[in-house]
């Protein structure tokens, strides 16, 4: 079985700094995209940010120029560098990664339990 464990929410006052990280463990042959959403309260979870195997990356607008993603492929590791924090940065922050466990497999969908980024004003 595969898990994601994720790290490095918080409080933070506006303008500052977060980084998240998010572990895949367990039986994995590869892994493709990996992809951190958030969800704020009464609203849909949302793609923040994506980087690929080969490391193209892809931000939603609200966060471009702010929050950096990247990836440690010897530790199955994904990061969310977030930097000038907003309120509205305020969410529950999941990662997600594109999996394949074993060589004859499909690629499957593993989710983190999600970890609370607040932003005070």
């Amino acid at each position: 079985q595969v898990q994601l464990v994720e790290s490095g929410g918080g409080l933070v006052q506006a303008g500052g700094s977060l980084r998240l990280s998010c572990a895949a463990s367990g039986i994995i042959y590869s892994i493709n995209a990996m992809l951190w959403h958030h969800q704020a309260p009464g609203k849909q979870r949302e793609l923040v940010a994506l980087i690929t195997a080969n490391l193209t990356t892809t931000y939603v607008d609200s966060v471009k120029g702010r929050f950096t993603i990247s990836r440690d492929d010897t530790k199955n590791t994904v990061y969310l560098q977030m930097n000038s924090l907003k309120p509205e940065d305020t969410a529950v922050y999941y990662c997600n990664a594109k999996i394949r466990a074993t060589m004859r497999s499909q690629i499957s969908d593993y989710w983190g339990q999600g970890t609370q980024v607040t932003v005070s004003s």
